[in-house]
């Protein structure tokens, strides 16, 4: 593939297209979207969509019909058209969703869209490549078309080709629903917004001291008893299993894997009060609602603490399709080492008894990280020479990286000390800092082929409501995705900040009030 580089970012409207080729005013250029295509070029004639616009797919693909339906949905309330979905090619102008398993090099997420004046083709070899390829197809239209009444248009999609796949097979988000407690239809939200940036993981992270947000049978009281709050002292609340499956569905639907996390031996007041009997002097404390870490641990000598964790971990395991399961394992300062070692020994096997793959905090490669084990880097810049070390040199004999450094990608940092939400005990994160350094070389000692992909937290310490999520994950979120999916050669800030200018409409549209650093050229269109 020919990497475009900087091209599509140095697009504005109006000026020149990527490659050289005139832009067509009312006309996104080819590639001038987020994250930046591995590979885009222009030429030929727009297309336009009419009131004749019909979506093929093809004729024994229910995946391809789905994603024909979910495109039918987005473009309709903005055109006005009635964009019929059809099981077979007539021949006539329109978009094409085509499966094909002989387009290997695109890999499992890649797609290939090509625009002329006939029509859209978006050809992949997986539903999640062809699902990727809508999202750049939508990305390609004006920001209106996200609206949900009708626009004036037009809407064109320039000519070209766009070939892509992406770097990184892990590009992860994750929602603290802990802290502060969102509900099912909050999260939806949170994934749709995802989905539209290619990113294919959601870490629900589950519980935490100030509360515990999925229903375990075997343990009643966990829910009802210690999710029963939030910081500040909340009403907090909790997932039933119906409801934790009605959001794993919905992200399945969307391509994206969703990660459960029970966090352990640490951060487990909420279960250490939901129980006494997983104290170690059999008396349990009291409910928490503050922001303090480190304080709390699960006793590691009695056996029911390993009966409580095989309960926990079968009954999410079962509830939960995808590979992995995140066990934590961060701040463990209430448990010592020998403790630690023998807890998350157990722990692990216990994730490899039911079929999954242990993710944990990068504090997991001071014990021993099964294989196969995913250890989630969040050190900072000023982070030990030792510690990184320690990372490192687990990363050579096997174990996989995630990377989600605290002063680059937690979106609970604040942008700048004005910032009104948001925490700054990793520094102050504004949108060229978490966007500007690259996966693949940030942690020495390293190998690029351990770095699994990225993921951005979301801490909700202080992040309480829908509103509050999109000042703090937008439009830094964008900014991981793009991390995640575009090739490294087409890093580059200063046109990075161009396409991203070009987002705030879109995000406008669909109701997102994000945050408009002073960083970047916002456009009005």
């Amino acid at each position: 593939m020919t990497g475009i580089g900087a091209a599509p970012g140095g697009a504005a409207p109006g000026g020149a297209a990527p490659g050289g080729a005139a832009a067509t005013p009312g006309v996104r250029p080819l590639g001038d979207i987020v994250p930046v295509p591995a590979s885009a070029r222009p030429g030929g004639s727009p297309y336009t969509l009419t009131a004749r616009t019909r979506i093929h797919v093809d004729d024994d693909s229910r995946e391809a019909r789905r994603i024909g339906a979910y495109l039918a949905d987005l473009l309709r309330p903005s055109t006005g058209y009635a964009l019929p979905v059809v099981d077979h090619d007539d021949g006539r102008d329109g978009i094409r969703l085509r499966l094909s398993g002989r387009e290997a090099a695109l890999g499992d997420e890649g797609y290939r869209l090509e625009s002329g004046r006939r029509g859209v083709t978006v050809t992949a070899r997986t539903p999640a490549g062809l699902f990727h390829g809508v999202q750049t197809l939508r990305q390609q239209l004006l920001a209106s078309i996200e609206k949900d009444a009708r626009q004036p248009g037009p809407w064109q999609v320039a000519g070209g080709i766009i070939t892509d796949a992406p770097r990184y097979a892990y590009r992860g988000a994750m929602l603290d629903v802990s802290r502060h407690f969102f509900t099912v239809e909050q999260v939806k939200r949170y994934i749709d917004q995802m989905a539209l940036y290619k990113i294919n993981k959601l870490h629900l992270h589950l519980s935490d001291d100030q509360g515990w947000r999925i229903a375990i049978d075997s343990w009643p009281r966990l829910a009802t008893y210690g999710g029963s709050t939030q910081v500040g002292g909340g009403p907090g609340g909790y997932y039933t299993k119906a409801q934790y499956k009605d959001i794993v569905a919905y992200a399945a639907s969307r391509h994206l894997e969703v990660v459960p996390e029970i966090d352990m031996p640490g951060h487990t007041n909420a279960a250490l009060a939901s129980y006494a009997e997983l104290n170690c002097d059999g008396i349990a404390p009291p409910l928490y609602t503050g922001t303090a870490v480190g304080f709390s641990s699960l006793c590691v000598g009695k056996e029911i603490t390993y009966d409580f964790v095989d309960d926990v971990i079968r009954e999410i395991a079962a509830l939960t399709p995808g590979r992995y399961i995140h066990i934590g394992g961060d701040e463990a300062h209430s448990t010592s080492h020998e403790d630690y070692v023998t807890f998350m020994d157990r722990a692990q096997a216990t994730v490899a008894t039911y079929g999954k793959t242990v993710i944990g905090w990068h504090q997991l490669v001071g014990a021993n990280p099964a294989k196969g084990a995913l250890a989630q880097y969040w050190g900072l810049d000023r982070t030990s020479d030792a510690e990184k070390a320690k990372v490192a040199a687990a990363a050579r004999n096997g174990t996989g990286l995630i990377l989600s450094p605290a002063d680059r990608l937690y979106l609970d940092m604040k942008y700048t000390k004005d910032t009104k939400l948001g925490l700054s005990w990793a520094g102050y994160v504004e949108v060229q800092r978490s966007y500007d350094w690259d996966p693949g070389a940030y942690l020495p000692g390293a190998p690029a082929n351990a770095i699994q992909g990225v993921e951005a937290p979301l801490w909700t310490e202080t992040i309480a409501s829908s509103a509050h999520i999109d000042q703090m994950a937008f439009p830094r979120l964008l900014g991981a995705a793009e991390l995640g999916w575009s090739p490294a050669a087409t890093h580059d800030w200063d046109t990075y900040k161009q396409r991203l200018a070009g987002q705030g409409p879109r995000l406008e549209a669909l109701g997102v009030d994000f945050y408009r650093s002073p960083q970047v050229p916002w456009r009005t269109e």
